[in-house]
């Protein structure tokens, strides 16, 4: 027996030097990473990024008014289609309508970006612009959950989930799938970020900027040991009850992880160490609140990649007066506003991951859950449309400069190499190092997957 199971014994030791490692692990040092957490989370093969940060542009921008020029369109302004039109949201279709911005090329690339984005526009030559994406779903409850989980009813794990439980956090003092609160809950609700069927410690811990990112972070108890002597007692109630379930033993990860914030977390936010000049890049002294608001959100993403997080999701920050990127009238002030909000915080967050040489392992990838229709819905609006919108992705192993993709002469249809919501999360994965038919989760008599039985990497996309 001795003989058989020395090799256990050798690991039993080595895993009790691990854990001394982690426990050394500086907590106020953003590049320390905890051996063991790497050790515990070895991808299918070498991953190009090693973390993701999502800006979701909740609502739906116009890709005709963005990144995909339609001369024909501004030739044609105001006739009537002479196309199919699909049934719409609301079926309030009216004449062609012309974007209001005028397109300029930029970079080495010559990437055409509308006035809305003269800031990002400064980083086309990092970006690979995909024209040619399409949705399942025209409705915003429904798109919502195919683009986070892939499936577009309630209930399955979000991509941030399926990120978190495949890999895991590189700091085990923060979570490993962080979404952080602008203001605005998209249609859906919290069900865009939550575990689904998987253990419940993989769901989305809820941030805000600020000086209080999480409530009740502060321990009730100025003695630390008293605080730790409560923790213990739960966890060995919990421990010695006879349901030894699932999801009790994600209470008990949840409670730990809930205690090392404590100290991770308020350094966390201290934007005060970040030198003016950054927090310049971002925004944060803009005369708009709201791109303060965002750019605070960019900076804490930053940071949170910086320190191991895995996947960080920016939600849009509320605006009084108008409905996320959802302009069904009033297209010119929504999008102006909405452009303004994130527009600087973006570039500063692409040039400063950049300069720290971060944006060689971080994923950036830019969408909304659909487009908008060429034609106007009333006179100054656009309704939804599943059937072509554009986003982007920057940063590790993603070829810079590069289109893909191609939408008809009034970017209403895909005509070339359309990408599905599966292929996007195919492609995310495989640049985390993970293959999306093996990342699998057995659930009620059979395996499951982010991309269920479909999805292919973009390929003309990467390096």
């Amino acid at each position: 027996m001795l003989r058989i199971c020395r090799g256990g014994f050798g690991s039993l030791a080595f895993m009790g030097l691990l854990g001394s490692v982690s426990s050394a692990c500086k907590s106020d040092d953003p590049r320390s990473r905890s051996l063991l957490s790497q050790l515990a989370t070895t991808p299918h093969y070498l991953p190009k990024a090693k973390n993701v940060i999502f800006l979701y542009m909740d609502g739906g921008v116009s890709q005709v008014d963005s990144f995909d020029p339609k001369p024909r369109l501004a030739k044609e302004n105001g006739m009537d289609p002479t196309f199919k039109i699909d049934a719409t949201q609301f079926n309030n279709n009216g004449k062609l309508l012309k974007s209001p911005w005028e397109f300029k090329q930029y970079g080495e690339s010559g990437m055409a970006v509308s006035a809305l984005f003269p800031h990002i526009a400064s980083c086309v030559d990092d970006l690979a612009l995909i024209r040619s994406m399409v949705s399942n779903f025209p409705e915003h409850t429904n798109a919502n959950y195919f683009l986070h989980t892939g499936s577009g009813l309630q209930g399955r794990p979000s991509m941030g989930a399926w990120i978190n439980y495949g890999l895991g956090s590189e700091n085990s003092n923060l979570p490993g799938y962080v979404v952080l609160d602008g203001g605005l809950v998209p249609p859906g609700g919290v069900d865009n970020f939550k575990n689904g069927f998987l253990p419940a410690d993989y769901q989305a811990s809820i941030m805000k900027t600020g000086d209080t990112p999480v409530a009740n972070i502060q321990p009730d108890s100025s003695m630390a040991g008293f605080q730790r002597d409560k923790l213990d007692f739960i966890q060995a109630m919990d421990r010695e009850s006879e349901d030894k379930s699932q999801e009790v033993e994600a209470a008990i990860k949840n409670y730990e992880l809930a205690y090392r914030m404590q100290s991770s977390v308020p350094e966390l936010s201290e934007f005060a160490a970040e030198s003016k000049a950054t927090q310049r890049l971002y925004g944060l002294f803009d005369n708009d609140p709201n791109t303060r608001s965002y750019g605070a959100q960019c900076l804490m993403a930053r940071r949170l990649v910086e320190r191991g997080v895995r996947f960080v999701e920016l939600t849009c920050p509320y605006q009084k007066g108008i409905d996320r990127w959802d302009q069904h009238s009033g297209l010119k002030d929504g999008h102006e506003r909405n452009a303004h909000a994130v527009d600087q915080p973006i570039a500063g967050l692409l040039k400063d991951l950049k300069s720290r040489g971060l944006l060689e392992e971080t994923l950036v990838v830019w969408t909304g859950e659909f487009g908008r229709t060429p034609f106007a819905q009333g006179k100054d609006g656009r309704d939804h449309n599943p059937s072509a919108f554009s986003m982007w992705m920057a940063g590790a192993g993603i070829k810079g400069g590069t289109i893909f993709g191609r939408t008809d002469d009034y970017g209403y249809r895909v005509e070339e190499n359309p990408v599905s919501i599966h292929d996007l999360h195919a492609t995310i994965l495989h640049l985390l190092g993970v293959d999306h038919k093996q990342l699998t989760y057995h659930f009620g008599g059979r395996d499951f997957r982010l991309t269920d039985v479909h999805g292919h990497v973009v390929k003309d996309v990467l390096i």
